[in-house]
């Protein structure tokens, strides 16, 4: 008797273990762009986060969603991809609004033509595409990058549909996702280091970053995840750990003078 009341009791901790992972899994990526979104919205500065962290996990993810089409894992993992694409539009939209108001002299950009009527964006209007690869993820209002996500998610589908059943495709499909989360951290190192400082940054949200792809990476390797993904959370907890570097490093030996600008900056407040 007491045995099987010790079965259901160990039964009970496991789901409930189960269960309070998974809900890990999947809302704790978004966790860390809670704070850099206050800050952004409280300081009207969007200089310190890069963009381009939205466009690695915005592809990322949506590689991911077409790999499980062939190659089965968690389902809180498909969930967290969901999620997570949802989080990197909202946070796009920010950035833009914010930089449209504070950069008013900016010319614009777009990712598709623009009618000439069309007096809020003086974009002069193309034949197809006003593209240039230099302003590239550079774009003067959101219905662009949302353009642009939609176009490769289509793109994307339809070449995963049409070689779906080659199992080389869907295993570099699936290391060509999670190489790609795992380098997530690379825009913002290179941000960091091209200014010569982490100011803007949210560090709180690194620490996140840091201690939610450690926890991450023990997921995968105790659900036995494909090989791709635990492999690449190792990398991305080595990226983690080199942007925190940065923080301490351009602190400790600033590289440039400090800026006196009317907003105060997310790294101030920390």
């Amino acid at each position: 008797m007491d045995e099987v009341i010790m079965d259901q009791i160990m039964y009970v901790a496991h789901q409930a273990v189960s269960w309070v992972a998974s809900v890990a899994i999947i809302f704790g990526g978004v966790v860390p762009y809670i704070p850099q979104y206050r800050d952004i919205r409280r300081t009207q500065n969007a200089e310190g986060f890069s963009t381009y962290v939205c466009l690695v996990l915005l592809v990322a993810n949506i590689l991911r969603i077409l790999f499980r089409l062939g190659r089965y894992f968690e389902t809180p993992l498909l969930w967290q991809s969901i999620i997570m694409i949802i989080t990197m539009l909202i946070m796009l939209n920010l950035c833009t609004s914010v930089r449209m108001a504070t950069e008013l002299n900016t010319k614009r950009r777009s990712f598709t033509a623009t009618d000439s009527k069309d007096e809020e964006i003086k974009v002069p209007k193309r034949l197809f595409l006003d593209f240039d690869w230099n302003y590239f993820w550079s774009w003067s209002r959101f219905v662009d990058y949302l353009q642009c996500v939609l176009a490769f998610m289509v793109l994307a589908a339809y070449v995963t549909y049409l070689l779906l059943d080659s199992v080389l495709f869907v295993e570099s499909l699936g290391f060509l996702a999670v190489f790609t989360e795992a380098m997530l951290g690379t825009p913002q190192l290179y941000c960091n280091y091209r200014n010569k400082s982490t100011e803007g940054m949210s560090i709180k949200m690194v620490l996140m970053w840091t201690s939610g792809d450690t926890f991450k990476t023990g997921y995968f390797l105790l659900t036995q995840a494909p090989m791709q993904f635990w492999i690449c959370g190792l990398l991305q907890v080595c990226v983690d750990f080199a942007i925190l570097f940065q923080v301490y490093y351009y602190s400790r030996y600033p590289q440039k003078p400090i800026s006196h600008t009317t907003h105060t900056t997310s790294a101030k407040a920390l």
